[in-house]
Order: structure tokens, then sequence, then C-alpha cells
């Protein structure tokens, strides 16, 4: 038996960030918006934890216990008192280190799939609870859809969504790490008065009417200067989307993933086709918004189920592999 949960990348549409508390940690005002990008996490017994993944950039992804998934099974293993034995593998579609919480969703994903495997019966509260300790962005991973973001972010009100928003994402040449951005922002803010983070009123009813023109003129990205400080050609990313139509263009979170809010389908073909012109960009995805959070997939026929971890060497490209040990 194998359980796979779909789950979504997300956008800030607004990231409102406050001065570095006590903890380290910084008070957010963070409007997610879910979108229509998933990596599938597929959940089997076995006789350890281990972890394996696949697709673009997953040479990049941690396979031991630091990586989020890992540390989701054995939380809620923990609760139940239970060895964490499963294969967890992780199908990429999510870009790594993007900006965009794919390490998160893979974190959401593994937590309800082991949920279903053992039957471990945790409600949707212990969900979300464990969802919060092992990290910020880690409940809207699982909830989807659009929500605000208080406290470290982690703390969710669900937000209403009026229609449909379409995007363009440009994946850069390389990463950047969430840490060292916030660290970034600390320095760039020294010796400033950091207001506290609030949500915009404009934002909040743009995405409730569903209005592309306004939601595009009130998305803000507090930690846009200092992902430009550390990758300063994403500037030029975010111009050839501007230069190419886009209704607005920003940072996707602690980035280096920019993203452009377009208006329809046929402009979302233009502002990509644009931006690979420009060489700015490794590559480039198009989604669209809100999304569901993480769902369990109608099981496979037997001879569709994933690959088991004893025949995973060599099997994909871009494939890795791992075994968590304690």
């Amino acid at each position: 038996m194998s359980v796979t949960v779909r789950v979504p990348a997300k956008v800030n549409v607004q990231l409102a960030v406050g001065a570095a508390r006590p903890d380290g940690f910084h008070d957010l005002a963070n409007v997610f918006l879910a979108v229509g990008l998933y990596d599938e996490v597929t959940v089997t017994p076995a006789d350890e934890l281990r972890i394996t993944c696949e697709g673009p950039d997953a040479d990049q992804v941690p396979l031991d216990r630091t990586n989020l998934a890992a540390r989701a099974a054995i939380a809620l293993a923990g609760r139940r008192g239970i060895e964490p034995a499963v294969h967890i593998h992780i199908a990429k579609d999510i870009p790594v280190a993007g900006g965009m919480a794919g390490g998160s969703a893979d974190g959401a994903g593994a937590l309800l799939a082991c949920n279903e495997l053992w039957r471990a019966g945790a409600s949707r509260a212990e969900l979300l609870a464990i969802c919060a300790d092992l990290g910020s962005d880690v409940p809207f991973s699982l909830v989807g859809g659009a929500a605000l973001g208080t406290g470290r972010g982690e703390r969710l009100s669900v937000l209403d969504v009026g229609g449909t928003f379409h995007w363009v994402f440009a994946m850069a040449e390389r990463g950047l790490s969430t840490p060292a951005v916030f660290r970034e922002f600390d320095r760039l803010a020294e010796g400033l008065d950091i207001p506290e983070p609030v949500a915009s009123p404009d934002l909040l009813d743009a995405l409730a009417k569903g209005d592309a023109d306004a939601l595009a003129a009130a998305v803000s990205n507090d930690l846009q200067p200092a992902a430009l400080s550390l990758f300063p050609e994403l500037a030029d990313t975010l111009a050839a989307g501007r230069a190419a139509g886009a209704l607005t263009a920003l940072v996707s979170g602690s980035g280096p993933t920019t993203a452009f809010l377009v208006r329809d389908p046929e402009s979302a073909t233009k502002v990509s086709e644009a931006l690979l012109a420009s060489g700015t960009c490794r590559t480039v995805r198009t989604a669209t918004a809100p999304a569901p959070g993480a769902s369990v997939l109608p099981s496979a026929p037997e001879n569709d189920q994933p690959i088991p971890a004893s025949a995973t060497k060599g099997t994909a490209t871009g494939q890795a592999k791992g075994v968590v040990t304690s």
C-alpha cells in the first residue's frame, strides 16, 4: 500500500516583515496564494525511514533528517509512539530553493500522507499544529487557497478569492537561502524604524473581488530589496517581464523566483516567451491561482505504484536517494 499527496507551490502577494524578534524570527503579515505548480509526495511502508527524490534540481534536495518531509514523518510518528518506518518519494515540480515553499510543501504532503498510511487519526487541528512546529510556511501548504499568515506566518486566516489569477514564474540560474535573505533584510534595516506588519486592505479587497489590476497595484514584498541585494541580476528579469506587459512583477517570497501577474492566458504566453528570449532566467512556468491545498490522490493501479526504495537507483534523471538515520 502507498499513499500519494499532491501539494501546491505558493506566491506571496504581500510579505510585510517586522523587525527581528528576540527569538530571531520576524513578525509577518504574509498573504499567501497557492498556485497550480505541484509536488507529489508518496509514502510506502519500509524497514526504515528513507527518502528519494526525482525531478528538476532533485540533486539539491536534502535526503537526511533536515528534509521537512522526514521531519514531518518523525513528528507524527513520535506523537503516536511508532517508528517512522516509511519510504518517502518526492516527485518535484515546484522550484527548489525558489521562494515558492517547495520544501514546506513536501513537509505538509508527507505529514498528510503518513497520517493516511498509518491511519494515525490526526485531526486537521493537530496536523496544522505539527505543520507550525515544522516551519512558518508549512501550515499554508496544507491549507492552500489564499490565507493571511501572522506571527511568523504560521497563524492562518483563510481569505476569500473572487476569481482566477494568471501568473508567470521565472526560475533563476541559482538559488537563494531564506535565512540568508532575512539576514540581509536585517542588515539593510539596521538603525531604521520598522513598522508593525499589517495586511493591506486594498490587497485583500482585490483578492476578494478577483480584480487583477487592483491586485497588481497592491502587491508588495519587504524581502525584495534583500533578495536583489544578494542577487542583483533579478532586477533584469523583473524589468523584462514588465516590458513584456506583465501587470506587475515581484520576487516570490525570499526568491530567487520572480513572479509576474498577467491578465489572461494569452498574456501569460507573451510574457513567458519574452522572458525566455531575454536570457535573464533559466526557465519559465505558467500557473493559475488559487489552487487547493494538500490533497490525497486516488490510488494508482498496482502496476503503476511508485518505484520501491530498493529499485530507485538510476531510474530517473536528476533522481537522488538517501536513508535517514537517527
